[in-house]
């Protein structure tokens, strides 16, 4: 009897591991904050305490020239490549709730409640990047 319900914990804590934990990208299967074409691992620069990577040269020195209108896809990039990880709702800096996580771009992100998500939800796609990664100082943590 206790192996039963030892086994039905292991496969319940495997399980809300798997949830809301989205697969982390290598920098090459990436999307490029510039173009949106998948990275070289060879064009990168340091933003923001981890790496962005890019398709080009090209857009690696428009994103040098002007950094603030790509930063809120970077970031996304960065959270779907593992560069910056979760720390917290997005809006309030609080915990997050299960069953509230988006995909938004490339990247899993949970909030601290369905009013939250829901203000993402109805969100055109690309405000939904701006909404969420735009700015990152409550939810998001350079990866340690």
């Amino acid at each position: 009897m206790n192996s039963i319900r030892l086994a039905g914990l292991c496969v319940a804590l495997l399980c809300s591991a798997a949830v809301g934990s989205a697969a982390v990208k290598e920098p090459k299967d990436a999307k490029c904050p510039v173009s949106g074409k998948g990275c070289n691992p060879e064009k990168s620069v340091a933003f923001d305490g981890g790496t962005v990577y890019f398709c080009c040269g090209n857009c690696q020195k428009a994103f040098e020239g002007d950094s603030a209108k790509f930063a809120a896809k970077a970031h996304q990039q960065m959270v779907s490549t593992g560069e910056l990880v979760q720390k917290g709702c997005p809006f309030s800096g609080g915990a997050v709730k299960p069953g509230t996580q988006l995909v938004i771009g490339d990247a899993e992100v949970g909030f601290c409640c369905n009013n939250c998500k829901g203000k993402v939800e109805k969100a055109a796609p690309d405000d939904q990047v701006t909404l969420v990664f735009g700015t990152i100082d409550k939810g998001f943590a350079p990866a340690k």
